[in-house]
């Protein structure tokens, strides 16, 4: 959905909240239907809902519904609705930035007081573990797939993740997850249980991941490596007679 789009759509959905009898009950398909996807629309809209003044949106809509003379045309509604989309992409930008920047500094302060810790091991690419259990057998290559018991965590302590609140387990090809995973996994062998302090160039960096993890932040986890799947490795191609 555009900017443009979810703007309207909450045009619409702050219609529909004002026109509300508000009766408190859902009896009917239809109205439980309904608060369904008001509820959907809502949670989606939230970020613009500061945007758009209420009671022009009202008036907008009681002339058009009652065949008056609108105020704006065709032209001018569609110049306003493009200036607006353009601020509240800005706005949303420079947040971003912000909480970038802020992101940036907690996590190199973190790591680098983490470092001067008894146990805390740094590589070559900026990645920290922690030994919490060594395991046996053969570590992992990046071309294997691993099963593994995982909870992850901001610097502050705040979790976004855990297959053991789940209570399953995960497999996965080792290479295809983030740089922190693959650097990090190949050092532990099964039954390891590691704890990767994994900086933001090696995690999901200016991109983020979903509503929990901001652009830039550095995150935890705490890894239990389960099992490894070796796989063959590929063949090379038959030369040309």
């Amino acid at each position: 959905m555009t900017l443009i789009s979810r703007i309207l759509a909450l045009c619409a959905f702050a219609v529909l909240a004002a026109c509300s009898g508000g009766s408190g009950s859902l009896d009917s398909d239809e109205e439980k239907f309904g608060y369904s996807i008001g509820v959907d629309l809502g949670r989606s809209l939230k970020t613009v809902k500061n945007d758009v003044d209420i009671d022009a949106l009202k008036r907008g809509l009681d002339d058009m519904l009652n065949d008056k003379e609108l105020l704006l045309d065709d032209k001018q509604r569609e110049e306003v609705k493009s200036s607006i989309a353009k601020k509240i992409q800005s706005k949303q930008m420079e947040e971003r930035t912000a909480k970038a920047k802020t992101a940036t500094e907690a996590g190199e302060k973190f790591l680098a007081d983490n470092a001067k810790r008894d146990g805390v091991k740094t590589t070559a690419s900026g990645l920290q573990y922690e030994v919490q259990e060594e395991g046996k057998g053969e570590n992992p290559k990046a071309s294997d797939k691993v099963t593994v018991h995982y909870t992850g965590t901001l610097i502050n302590g705040e979790k976004f993740d855990s297959s053991r609140d789940r209570g399953q387990p995960v497999s996965f090809p080792l290479g295809n997850v983030i740089p922190g995973w693959t650097e990090g996994l190949q050092l532990m062998k099964p039954g390891a249980k590691y704890k990767l302090y994994i900086p933001a160039a090696l995690g999901y960096g200016e991109r983020g991941a979903g509503a929990k993890i901001g652009p830039n932040e550095t995150l935890i986890f705490e890894v239990e490596l389960i099992s490894v799947e070796k796989q063959a490795a590929p063949k090379a191609p038959a030369k040309k007679k």
